[in-house]
């Protein structure tokens, strides 16, 4: 393993040097050739597959730039403050602010074509035929060439400036708190870090710290929330949707029928995740079975810390016994730096992984604390990049897939290393794995159609007005008792604040993909246990697929009927036997 604490982000520039500009200005130029060549070709008719080819060549080719120069945004996710990364972030927007008009004039044009004509006189436009599809489909919300422009660049200083604003003040926030008898002052992310601390009067005072802490931020934030989603509210409706939801749906392209499924079968679940909470209560000491919100995250059972080296070692060890593909590319990426691993100042909290796609890396962003569910987190962070590595021979075209699916490989990665722990584990540490796997599950079902419930009444009521921040709070604590019922003791008032998917400035409702994915996972890795090595080349083509196939033909790909709740059902039930599994060690 590398001995670096930073990921190393040279592999697309050294700094905002020379080089990073020569390629900002020709992604510029790209973007303006784009815009040319629709402006000349696309509003008159006939030779319309040698257009399409040169316009699909074109957009490839010029769009690879768009990825590097994301270096600006990586570079700010460790550190907020550095102003030649927010400077030169805001330049690249000022560019991308162009793309919606060739987007535009291209969609316009395949409004009267016949796709499947076109197809059997081309094979650049049949290796293209979902993105033709698509963006055809797409054209009916399409405003015309100058609303486009001028929407894209009221973005800039709009939506995306309160999503800096949100990331700025969270990451850069200040905590009082007082440890061992010493005031200290610590950054959010590593006090939200010590939820998960072994010593339950280090958790009661993070909680109390960090929320005492939000006081000086909750009103900015409350205006940038505001500002995303009633913007959401208004694009939506001049694009011809019916609401913020059906916008989501279509982009992450999935159907209703399938979320209505999965969010029926998530309700079904909630009274078999009550008897998780209330019985971790009780082994925590809370004998009326009411589980604080500073215990939510607390370990059980026997957990020992473990290294940077450790975790990078078990994880790879563990994914080279599912497929040797998959083992390889994470052990290159870690000895070669794609990780930046710990908490610090100006650095922005959770993680996340990031596909380089014309590069054919990725970047992953931990806050690594050397508890056992770190070592899921990196699991986790390393699927979202096995999936880039799957796409990395597509077209940039045919390797964009929607945020639903986005979720699927990070999940199965984490089902690989959970099963593999549970297997040699003693009871003591099987019951902290089942903890700590069903603390990720009760997240990702209970906590997150909170945060939906939240995120749909928040647009819905944005529509008569702003919302205060009593009215956040307050309606942050009612969908937590909708969901968690009377297993928790109190609430979050403040989760709105800390949950950085509601200030997407172009991506809502950045919650149900997580149930889609961890339930679906489920799903793919079931039948692997029935179909074993088979299995393995079956699951990187599906993902493969991904960049090009809408949700419900991604799962036929496997034999998966997502419009059927029994198969939600189902998943559910594997988390429903690991309850039982988990009561029944606790005891």
């Amino acid at each position: 393993m590398s001995k670096m604490e930073k990921w190393d982000l040279n592999v697309l520039y050294k700094d905002f040097g020379d080089e990073f500009q020569r390629d900002v200005q020709s992604f510029k130029e790209g973007v303006a050739d784009l815009t040319n060549y629709a402006k000349e070709n696309f509003g008159t008719k006939g030779d319309e597959v040698k257009k399409l080819e040169t316009y699909i060549t074109k957009i490839n080719k010029h769009s690879k730039l768009s990825k590097t120069v994301y270096f600006s945004s990586l570079t700010l996710s460790t550190d907020s403050e550095n102003i030649e990364a927010i400077k030169n972030r805001a330049k690249l927007f000022e560019v991308l602010a162009e793309m919606p008009v060739s987007q535009t004039l291209f969609q316009s044009f395949l409004k009267d074509l016949d796709i499947d004509e076109l197809l059997s006189k081309s094979e650049i436009l049949k290796e293209h035929e979902f993105f033709l599809k698509e963006s055809k489909k797409n054209a009916g919300y399409r405003l015309s060439e100058a609303e486009e422009l001028v929407f894209a660049k009221a973005k800039i200083n709009a939506a995306s400036a309160w999503t800096n604003l949100h990331s700025q003040l969270t990451s850069t926030l200040d905590v009082d708190i007082e440890i061992d008898g010493e005031k200290k002052v610590l950054p959010l992310s590593l006090v939200r870090s010590m939820a998960k601390d072994s010593c339950k009067e280090t958790r009661k005072r993070a909680f109390e710290a960090e929320m005492a802490s939000y006081s000086k931020i909750e009103k900015p934030i409350a205006a940038a929330l505001n500002a995303i989603k009633g913007e959401a509210n208004t694009e939506s409706e001049l694009r011809g949707y019916e609401n913020v939801l059906d916008m989501t749906l279509q982009s992450s392209r999935m159907d209703k029928q399938t979320l209505d499924a999965l969010l029926a079968a998530m309700k079904e679940s909630l009274p078999m995740f009550k008897k998780y909470f209330q019985h971790k209560a009780k082994l925590l000491g809370h004998a009326d079975g009411k589980l604080p919100f500073y215990d939510l995250f607390a370990p059980v059972g026997e957990e020992e810390i473990i290294s940077k080296e450790e975790a990078s070692k078990f994880v790879v060890d563990n994914f080279m016994k599912f497929g040797e593909d998959l083992g390889k590319f994470t052990d290159n990426a870690i000895k070669n730096d794609w990780v930046d691993w710990s908490p610090r100042k100006g650095k922005v909290g959770g993680a996340f992984c990031s596909n380089l796609h014309p590069v054919g890396e990725s970047r992953v962003l931990m806050n690594f604390n050397g508890n056992f569910d770190e070592v899921i987190t990196l699991a986790h962070e390393f699927g979202h990049a096995y999936h880039g590595y799957a796409l990395k021979d597509s077209t940039y075209l045919n390797s964009s897939y929607s945020m639903p699916i986005a979720e699927v490989a990070s999940t199965f990665c984490e089902t690989i290393v959970i099963n593999a722990a549970l297997e040699t584990a003693t009871e003591k540490q099987k019951l902290g794995i089942l903890e700590n796997n069903l603390q990720g599950s009760g997240q990702i079902i209970v906590d997150i159609y909170s945060r939906f419930l939240f995120e749909d009444a928040v647009i819905k009521k944005r529509k008569e007005g702003n919302l205060s921040v009593e009215e956040l709070k307050n309606l942050m604590i009612e969908v937590q008792k909708e969901t968690y019922g009377n297993a928790l003791a109190d609430n979050h008032e403040y989760m709105w604040i800390n949950k950085g998917h509601y200030y997407r400035a172009s991506v809502n409702y950045y919650n149900y993909p997580y149930a889609y994915g961890l339930l679906f996972a489920k799903g793919l890795y079931s039948i692997y246990r029935k179909e074993g090595a088979s299995f393995v080349p079956k699951y990187k083509e599906l993902l493969t697929a991904t960049g090009k196939n809408s949700l419900y033909e991604v799962g036929k790909i496997a034999g998966i009927d997502v419009h059927d709740i029994e198969f939600w059902r189902a998943s559910i039930k594997e988390i429903e036997l690991e309850i039982e599994e988990f009561i029944k060690l606790g005891l």
